[in-house]
C-alpha cells in the first residue's frame, strides 16, 4: 500500500475526528465541550431618516442645518446640511422618538417630531420653512414707545389752551395702551389744576341753587365739593384706569374727523357705548357703563340721605350719563378740535 503523507494539521484533525464522534454518543464528554453562541436577532435595527426643506412656495432651501436630537437617549446631536434640492439624510440611526430643529438663513426656525421603528427608511413630509419676521418682544417694546409718545401728544391738548382734553386721539392709528398707560393718563387727568377749579364752579353753582340737603355756608360748600370732586375720582379711576385695565379697552374717543356729517354723528353717538378693545375690535364699552353706575352707587354713602338714590335713581342716572357722553362726543367731532391749538394734522382715513 502506497503511503500517505500527512502534514501536521492533517495529523491533528485524524486525532480530534475521534473525540468528536465519541462526544456525539457520550453525554458526559458533551457536557465538557464549550458550545459556540448563537447569534440572537435583536428589535434595535438602525434605519434612515430624510426628508426636504422647502419655502412656502414649494422652493427648495439648500444650505439649511437640520440638527437630530434623541429623545430617548442624551447622545450628541447629529447634523445634516440640505443638498441643493433641499434634502437632508440621516443614515444608521437607533430606532425611537427624535426631534429635528431646522434653521436657515433667512427663515424663521421650525421644529418637528416623530418616531423611527427598528430598520425603517422614513421619509418625513415636506417641511415648509416661514419668512423671518421681527421678534414678538420686539413688536411689543416698540409698541410701548410709540404709545407713550401718543400719550404725550395727548397731555398737551387742551380746549382754549386751558381746559384737558386728554381723552380723545387725534392719531388715525393709535397704538393701544398698556395698563401703565391708563393708570398715568387717569392720574394726570384726576390731578390736573383745572380740574379742581371746575369742581369748585359745580359745587358754587350747588350751593347758589341749595342743591343737596346741606346746610349754607362754608361748611355746606366744603361739603358739596367734596362730593363732587369725589363723584369725579371715582368715575374717572373706576371708568378710565380701573375697568379699561380689567376688561382690556381703550378708554380714549378715537376722532373721526371725515365723512359726511350724518355719518360722524352716528359714530359719536355709537361711541357712548361702544369704544376699541386692546385687540383692535370694537366691542360694547362695559367700562364706561359699569364705571358710570359704580360712581353713582358709591356716591350713596356721602349725599345726604334725602338725596341718595335707589337703584332705579342709579340706572336713570347711567342712562343720562350715557347720553351726556354721546352730547359730549358730537361737540368734540365738530367743534373743540377747532378750539385745542398745537394738534397733530387730521388724519386721512375717510
Amino acid at each position: 500500500m502506497d503511503r500517505v503523507l500527512l502534514s501536521p494539521r492533517g495529523c491533528l484533525r485524524l486525532l480530534v475526528l475521534p473525540l468528536l464522534v465519541l462526544a456525539g454518543t457520550h453525554p458526559s464528554l458533551a457536557a465538557e465541550l464549550p458550545s459556540a453562541p448563537i447569534p440572537q436577532l435583536t428589535s434595535t435595527t438602525n434605519g434612515t431618516l430624510s426628508g426636504f426643506i422647502v419655502d412656502r412656495d414649494g422652493d427648495a432651501i439648500s444650505a439649511a442645518r437640520v440638527t437630530l436630537t434623541r429623545d430617548a437617549a442624551p447622545a450628541a446631536p447629529l447634523v445634516s446640511i440640505t443638498s441643493t434640492d433641499g434634502r437632508f439624510t440621516f443614515a444608521n440611526i437607533p430606532p425611537g422618538p427624535f426631534s429635528l430643529a431646522i434653521a436657515a438663513a433667512g427663515f424663521a426656525p421650525h421644529q418637528t417630531s416623530a418616531t423611527l421603528q427598528p430598520g425603517e427608511d422614513h421619509e418625513l413630509p415636506e417641511i415648509f420653512l416661514t419668512a423671518a419676521t421681527t421678534t414678538t418682544i420686539e413688536v411689543q417694546a416698540d409698541q410701548t414707545k410709540i404709545a407713550d409718545a401718543q400719550v404725550k401728544q395727548e397731555e398737551t391738548q387742551r380746549v382754549l389752551g386751558a381746559i384737558p382734553n386728554f381723552y380723545v386721539v387725534y392719531e388715525p392709528n393709535p397704538v393701544p395702551l398698556n395698563p401703565r398707560q391708563k393708570s398715568d393718563l387717569a392720574f394726570k387727568s384726576l390731578i390736573d389744576p383745572i380740574n379742581f377749579i371746575i369742581t369748585g364752579v359745580i359745587a358754587g353753582i350747588q350751593q347758589g341753587t341749595d342743591t343737596y340737603n346741606w346746610q349754607q355756608g362754608a361748611d355746606g360748600y366744603a361739603k358739596r365739593y367734596t362730593a363732587s370732586f369725589g363723584t369725579f375720582l371715582t368715575g374717572d379711576l373706576l371708568g378710565n384706569a380701573v375697568l379699561p385695565i380689567v376688561f382690556k379697552q381703550d378708554p380714549r374717543y378715537y376722532y373721526k374727523g371725515k365723512g359726511s356729517i350724518h355719518s360722524r354723528v352716528g359714530y359719536a353717538i355709537a361711541n357712548a357705548v361702544v369704544c376699541k378693545g386692546d385687540n383692535g375690535h370694537w366691542q360694547l364699552n362695559y367700562s364706561a357703563i359699569l364705571g358710570g353706575l359704580a360712581a353713582s352707587a358709591i356716591s350713596n354713602f356721602y349725599y345726604p340721605a334725602p338725596n341718595r338714590a335707589g337703584a332705579s335713581l342709579t340706572f336713570e342716572g347711567a342712562a343720562i350719563g350715557t347720553g351726556f357722553s354721546a352730547a359730549s362726543n358730537i361737540i368734540q367731532e365738530f367743534l373743540v378740535r377747532k378750539l385745542t391749538p398745537r394738534l397733530p394734522p387730521i388724519p386721512t382715513n375717510p
